[in-house]
């Protein structure tokens, strides 16, 4: 029973500290724009590294 006197307290300390820091990251803007990042990775205009290297190890072919 003792340990329900210092658990309790504890739990509501760290549930009050999660409730603080969620209220400051929404206060602080960081959920406001959450489509941007995702659109950004589809929409990239650069080339893959990967057809560059395809294209520079195709021999060139012989003229007959």
């Amino acid at each position: 029973m003792a340990a329900l006197y210092v658990m309790i307290p504890a739990a509501l300390v760290l549930v009050a500290i999660a409730v603080r820091i969620f209220f400051w990251a929404v206060d602080s803007g960081q959920f406001d724009d959450l489509d941007s990042p995702a659109h950004s990775i589809l929409f990239d205009d650069t080339e893959p590294f990967a057809d560059k290297k395809i294209a520079e190890d195709k021999p060139e072919q012989p003229d007959a």
